[in-house]
C-alpha cells in the first residue's frame, strides 16, 4: 500500500478513536501524556503523524518494524526532540515550552547502557540525579544507598560501572532514573542486547515499578503483560488496543512479510 495513504487512513482512524484528545484540559494527572496533530518531519521525510492520542494507562508498550518511529515518539515525550507541527502536552507541561520542567516528571532509559552512564562508580551514577535537583550530596548518597538496597543490589555503591555484566548496567540505568521518582518512565528497546535470565529478572523488576511505563521493545511475550500496546506503521498508528488485540495482528503482519521476503529471495 502507498505510505502516503496508509498514513491518510490511519490519521482518520485514530481520529475516530479518540475524538476528545484535542483541546485537553492541561489540569490533568501527573501520567497523562497527550499527543495534538503532531508531525515529526527530517529532510522533507514524514517521521512521525500522530493527530490524536491521549496516553494514561500504567504499562503501554510500542511496537513496529525497525524505523516505524517508535524512538522519536518516545523522544517527543521526553522533549528531546519537539515536533516539527502541533504539540505534545506531559502531565499538564507542553514540551516546547517545559523542556526544563520534564526530568521532574519524566525518565528515559536508553537502549544501550553505555550512552547513559557517565559516572565510574554505582553510588555515583545513581546519587547524580538528585545533586541535580539540589539534595546535598551525603544526602544524596544515603538515598542512593537505600534504593540500591531495595532493589537487591547492596554492595554496588563503590563497584565500578565497567566492571558490571550487560543487565547489570541496564538495572543501575533504570535505578538512577527511578532515584529521581518521576512519574513516567520511558525505556526505548531496554533488553535488546540482554540474555534470556537477565531479560527475565529485569521484566520482573519494572512491572512491580508504580511509574507509568512507555516502553518501545520487540518482546512480544513480555508486552502480553501490558495495558495496552500501541502498533507503528511507516510513521503513524497501525493499530491501538490491548495486547490481546494487537500483538496477534502484528504478528501476523511480521509472518506476511518474512514470507514476501522469502519469496522474493
Amino acid at each position: 500500500m502507498d505510505i502516503a495513504l496508509l498514513m491518510v487512513r490511519c490519521m482518520s482512524s485514530v481520529l475516530q478513536k479518540f475524538p476528545s484528545v484535542v483541546s485537553t484540559d492541561e489540569s490533568v494527572p501527573a501520567r497523562r501524556i497527550v499527543f495534538e496533530y503532531v508531525e515529526v518531519r527530517r529532510a522533507n521525510r514524514q517521521l512521525l503523524s500522530i493527530p490524536a492520542l491521549r496516553l494514561d494507562d500504567q504499562r503501554i508498550g510500542v511496537i513496529g518494524d525497525n524505523g516505524s518511529g517508535k524512538s522519536t515518539m518516545l523522544r517527543l515525550i521526553n522533549g528531546l526532540l519537539l515536533p516539527n507541527n502541533g504539540r505534545v502536552v506531559v502531565a499538564g507541561l507542553e514540551t516546547a515550552r517545559h523542556r526544563k520542567e520534564l526530568p521532574a516528571h519524566v525518565g528515559f532509559v536508553f537502549q544501550n547502557p553505555d550512552h547513559q552512564l557517565i559516572f565510574p562508580t554505582v553510588g555515583e551514577e545513581i546519587a547524580f540525579g538528585l545533586t541535580e535537583r539540589g539534595l546535598p550530596a551525603r544526602q544524596a548518597r544515603q538515598q542512593a544507598l537505600a534504593l540500591l538496597e531495595q532493589h537487591g543490589c547492596t554492595g554496588w555503591a563503590d563497584r565500578n560501572v565497567n566492571e558490571l555484566s550487560g543487565g547489570q548496567k541496564q538495572l543501575v540505568c533504570i535505578l538512577a532514573v527511578l532515584a529521581t521518582e518521576p512519574s513516567i518512565l520511558l525505556m526505548d528497546e531496554p533488553f535488546s542486547s540482554l540474555d534470556l535470565p537477565t531479560r527475565l529478572t529485569l521484566s520482573r523488576k519494572i512491572m512491580s515499578l508504580p511509574q507509568q511505563i512507555v516502553m518501545a521493545s520487540h518482546d512480544l511475550e513480555l508486552l502480553a503483560r501490558f495495558d495496552r500496546v500501541i502498533w507503528l506503521d511507516a510513521g503513524c498508528i497501525r493499530e491501538d488496543g490491548s495486547p490481546a488485540d494487537v500483538l496477534p495482528a502484528y504478528r501476523a503482519h511480521a509472518a506476511m512479510a518474512a514470507e514476501a521476503d522469502f519469496v522474493t529471495i
